[in-house]
């Protein structure tokens, strides 16, 4: 056998990604930060959920008029306060994984950047002629609850099942366009103008919000052909709502079915650094801290 056949064991090893060992304070920041199921790492989960909450109340309760000065001051000074920390929070994140350049550009990574970037662009546009853009930085901060996604034990089930129906979610939303186009159509060639179907795009907005069950009533058929298909329009909106649900609802049985075979087939196979569990039977390395998994003996 030729020395440099690459179909090895050797060289099959060599070209499997590895991680540098980690010891020391790293390890512990690590396990703490990643750990989701240590004590630590619970601890700290619990600590940066209350952050996260407090920031968004504070950042609601600033864009009340009728909070006195010296409070809009308190809430701006605390907005600071939750920006370092969560300053603080990112680049000891990016420290301590395993693949910093992976996290940074992963979604938690990027959503976590996000959580603090408005604050220090706002410090860029300090005239009078850009307040309304350091207004919606400020409002963008309200989205750090997003980070709340990455501590839901059933996101990535939900993720999974919204993404395996969206083409036919896609072909539901098309057929439902489709639909809301000929009925407003149709109610403006019926009501006119003088019912309030000015035009077929003021007619569409009402099939929509009839359709949907909602009925403002700012507009209203007049005629009674117009409320016989107002009528028609309605209990197809009943029929077409349960659609939806049903696709959703199904891929997530799917999803959550897949999910608890793999838990089911690989119980014990738990990352020694993170703890995280519920790998994939043929995962090599930890899908929550990217640790090579222990191997499983047959």
């Amino acid at each position: 056998m030729d020395s440099n056949d690459n179909s090895s064991p050797e060289s099959n090893r060599s070209t499997e990604p590895t991680l540098e060992p980690v010891t020391g304070v790293k390890l512990k920041v690590r396990q703490i930060i990643f750990g989701t199921y240590t004590p630590a790492g619970k601890t700290f989960d619990v600590v940066l959920i209350f952050l996260i909450l407090s920031s968004v109340i504070a950042v609601m309760l600033d864009s009340v008029q009728s909070v006195s000065p010296e409070t809009h001051r308190l809430l701006r000074q605390l907005e600071w306060i939750f920006t370092v920390l969560f300053t603080i929070e990112y680049a000891v994140r990016l420290w301590s994984a395993p693949a910093s350049i992976k996290y940074a550009r992963s979604f938690y990574g990027i959503i976590d950047l996000l959580a603090i970037l408005p604050s220090y662009l706002s410090l860029l546009l300090p005239g009078a002629e850009y307040l309304l853009v350091v207004r919606a930085l400020r409002v963008l901060r309200v989205f750090r609850i997003l980070k709340l996604l990455s501590f839901m034990d059933g996101e990535q089930v939900i993720r999974n099942a919204l993404i395996n129906s969206r083409h036919k979610i896609t072909v539901f939303m098309v057929s439902v366009g489709i639909l809301v186009v000929i009925m407003g159509s149709v109610i403006y060639l019926i009501e006119g103008e003088d019912a309030g179907f000015t035009s077929i795009p003021t007619s569409i907005y009402w099939a929509i919000v009839t359709l949907t069950t909602v009925g403002y009533g700012d507009i209203v058929p007049a005629t009674p052909i117009g409320k016989f298909l107002a009528s028609l329009v309605m209990l197809t909106g009943y029929a077409i709502i349960a659609v939806p649900t049903g696709i959703v609802t199904a891929e997530l049985t799917r999803s959550q079915f897949k999910q608890d075979i793999q838990d089911t087939q690989d119980p014990d196979r738990f990352c020694g650094e993170c703890g995280h569990a519920g790998h994939a039977p043929n995962a090599k390395f930890c899908d929550q801290c990217g640790k090579a998994l222990p191997t499983v003996e047959n």
